[in-house]
């Protein structure tokens, strides 16, 4: 019996599992179908709540009645899509891609068509997709909440640099050397932190386009983590804030210096800003893979909350926070980029204090060249 019941449960895990057909009222969005004379054949409950008629009165009328729909030229949609002289840039013979259409009062919808045609071109029906405009008004709500933030940003160290300068030039033989040196790195710290946002924004636009580039060449991990740490260091921060060890014949490393500089300012810093205990950085040796060289990882460990398991894999996504509304949300983002486009991997677990730990691997050894 074991048996016969175990060849019945292979049997049934070999049927193929057969769906219900999809009926258009399961779709989200507002669905238009019409056939090769333009009249409309059929639609969802979706589109009829868009329209604001009932299906029974747009079925059978002429799509260009029904939607009489407009481009923001003021030129009938219909029409023009179907009369391939006046067709705009973006329409071809199969359709278009979303746009944003208007109905009479001013009623905005995005619209997708799809046009089926037959072996001479004639038309045989048209798929419209229509929804409200909300999602891509929650992008551009998106896109100025990134500018509000990028102009918070940058107006603090520029409000600083503003100050000290006017400050200087206003009253310089009234202070003492040693006042004019801290004033002026002050300047200096804040022009940096401008010079990073803008940097970042930079490389934003160049990892969503994938046109970041990477100039490879020998360089010392270890030596640019211990360069930003002293760096930390004579910006005011205790020795005793960072602890930093570097494991013995570390293979070698090619990658971009000053990318690599991102990165490391970025981990740490964010290590710094978001824990008052100790910020513990690792420089240390993978172990070679499929032949390759292995790798150098670059372990940051910080003193903080932490990161719940269940927001890690958004951590390097564009604009997250994580419930902290500090910074812009793109340094993680970028360093991922960063990381990515040089073959390694970046990801983030727990500390063992409890904090955030965030391991970059990176391949070591001097890159194979591709043919092409």
């Amino acid at each position: 019996m074991p048996e016969a019941r175990g060849s019945a449960e292979a049997a049934s895990s070999a049927r193929p599992l057969v769906l219900p057909a999809l009926d258009l009222d399961d779709l989200p969005d507002g669905v238009v179908v019409t056939d090769g004379d333009g009249a409309i054949a059929d639609l969802n409950t979706a589109a009829e709540r868009l329209l604001g008629r009932p299906r029974a009165d747009l079925v059978g009328t002429a799509l260009r009645r029904a939607l009489p729909l407009q481009d923001t030229s003021g030129r009938r949609w219909w029409d023009v899509v179907q009369d391939s002289t006046r067709r705009p840039h973006g329409v071809d013979p199969d359709g278009h891609a979303e746009r944003l259409l208007l109905l009479p009062g001013g009623t905005e919808l995005l619209v997708t068509a799809r046009f089926v045609r037959d072996g001479t071109g004639s038309l045989l029906r048209a798929v419209l997709a229509l929804r409200t405009p909300d999602e891509r008004r929650r992008a551009e709500t998106d896109t100025t909440s990134l500018i509000a933030t990028v102009a918070h940003e940058l107006r603090s160290p520029l409000t600083s640099v503003k100050q000290f300068t006017a400050s200087l030039l206003r009253r310089w033989d009234r202070f003492s050397d040693e006042q004019k040196r801290l004033m002026l790195s002050t300047v200096q710290a804040d022009a940096d932190r401008v010079s990073r946002l803008v940097g970042d924004l930079l490389d934003v636009a160049r990892v969503d386009a994938g046109r970041l580039t990477v100039h490879r060449r020998p360089m010392d991990l270890a030596a640019l983590v211990r360069e930003h740490v002293d760096r930390l260091r004579m910006a005011g921060y205790d020795d005793e804030r960072f602890e930093l060890t570097v494991a013995p014949d570390l293979p070698e490393l090619w990658a971009d210096p000053d990318r690599m500089a991102q990165v490391v300012t970025n981990l740490v810093d964010n290590a710094v800003r978001h824990g008052a205990g100790t910020v513990v950085v690792t420089v240390a040796g993978g172990p070679p893979a499929d032949g390759t060289g292995g790798w150098i990882v670059l372990t940051v460990d910080d003193n903080g909350d932490g990161v719940p398991a269940e927001n890690r894999p958004y951590v390097f996504s564009k604009f997250w926070h994580g419930g902290a509304r500090s910074g812009t949300g793109l340094g993680l983002y970028v360093t991922r980029g960063l990381v990515e486009a040089h073959g390694g991997d970046v990801d983030v677990d727990s500390a063992p204090t409890g904090g955030a730990r965030f391991t970059v691997r990176l391949p070591a050894g001097e890159p194979v060249a591709t043919a092409g």
